[in-house]
């Protein structure tokens, strides 16, 4: 059992850096305006959600973000949380459906709700309390963010439509990108997640 826990904790940890690294990898996306930015941090929490649960999942989107807060902070631990709170509700959604059911359909449909959920979430996140706390805390004027995201789109007009035309959106193109590369590795998970239920077959025998 100790040895068990070791390596979930090992993994989690491994992935939880790799997740962490990959936060510096940002892309520019021309139709978003420039403080959104499309990175595939997530992608480790999410083959980690899938092979060890979706409880893993949130750990590793926990330490990527400590990680990234301690040794890149520049947002006052704003972003970081804003990372962890749409990461959490992406990997927790995904790695509960497909918890239930282990077959590459059930991926793409945990994936998918997990894209809808994360987009929603941002939405709510950002209107009540992430974009009030930028402007409170890091003196960032919300009609400042607003200005730069129509000069984008000249759509986005004040706060709601910012939400409506760029966050919610963004965050649609993001859960899409990484749903793909997930996908792509999922016969990479496969060996991890056999391993594991191995794993858990042979505990239950030694037990009977």
């Amino acid at each position: 059992m100790k040895g068990n826990k070791l390596n979930r904790l090992v993994k989690v940890s491994l992935l939880g850096v790799i997740g962490f690294l990959l936060m510096f990898i940002e892309v520019a996306v021309p139709i978003f305006p420039s403080f959104l930015k499309i990175d595939i941090s997530d992608l480790p929490a999410l083959v980690g959600t899938f092979a060890l649960g979706p409880g893993s999942g949130i750990a590793i989107e926990f330490l990527k973000n400590i990680l990234h807060g301690i040794f890149n902070g520049k947002t006052a631990f704003i972003g970081e949380v804003a990372n962890f709170a749409v990461g959490s509700v992406l990997v927790f959604t995904a790695g509960y459906i497909y918890s239930k059911k282990k077959t590459k359909k059930s991926a793409m449909v945990s994936l998918g709700a997990g894209t809808i959920t994360m987009s929603i979430a941002a939405a709510l996140l950002n209107y009540f309390i992430l974009l009030p706390l930028y402007e409170k805390v890091l003196n960032f004027p919300i009609s400042q963010v607003v200005a730069m995201a129509g000069k984008i789109n000249g759509s986005i007009t004040d706060l709601n439509t910012l939400v409506l035309f760029a966050i919610v959106p963004f965050n649609l193109l993001k859960g899409i990108v990484l749903t793909a590369l997930t996908l792509v590795l999922y016969k990479s998970v496969s060996p991890i997640l056999k391993q594991e239920q191995a794993k858990d077959g042979n505990l239950a025998e030694n037990k009977n």
